[in-house]
């Protein structure tokens, strides 16, 4: 199991505001990237992910999951591994 998760957003400002918010809460790094499955010829159809390593308290963010795939399902995101 990787220690990172990462929370899938299908829309960049969201995923920025979030990626801010968890920041500010401590979380690290909360590095926004783009994600483009393969074979898909329309950019707009990208999502956007929030890589998060290090929970606030210094634990893995996969120990947070069902915290962060709550605050996910808010936003009608998902979270990965």
């Amino acid at each position: 199991m990787a220690d990172f998760l990462l929370l899938v957003m299908h829309d960049r400002d969201e995923a920025e505001r979030l990626a801010r918010e968890l920041g500010a809460d401590g979380w690290k790094p909360c590095a926004v990237h783009k994600d483009l499955l393969a074979g898909e010829d329309d950019v707009e159809d990208a999502d956007w992910v929030v890589e998060l390593a290090t929970a606030p308290d210094g634990t893995p963010a996969h120990t947070h999951r069902d915290r962060l795939e709550a605050l996910a399902d808010r936003h009608d995101g998902f979270v990965t591994d």
